[in-house]
């Protein structure tokens, strides 16, 4: 799969979890991506059972266009492909 566009990667301590930070962020990243960066799409990689991140990138105004399953050490995962644009 060749995939063109920005992905920010956002990771934050169990203690931070809830509070909206990861939201707001993914907002400043897209904003930036668009405004500064001039980018055309913003994409989100996010596993199927990581509920909270494809909240985070749904509130963002980011839809799934695309599904695969990676293969990591003899582990099926699962994941979706969000962008917004």
């Amino acid at each position: 799969m060749l995939m063109k566009g920005l992905s920010p990667m956002r990771k934050f301590r169990r203690s931070y979890w809830h509070k909206g930070y990861a939201t707001e962020a993914a907002a400043a990243c897209k904003q930036y991506a668009f405004e500064t960066l001039n980018a055309e799409k913003v994409c989100s990689i996010i596993r199927d059972t990581n509920t909270a991140s494809q909240n985070v990138a749904v509130r963002n105004g980011m839809t799934v266009t695309d599904t695969w399953t990676k293969h990591y050490r003899g582990v099926d995962m699962p994941h979706y492909l969000y962008v917004t644009s």
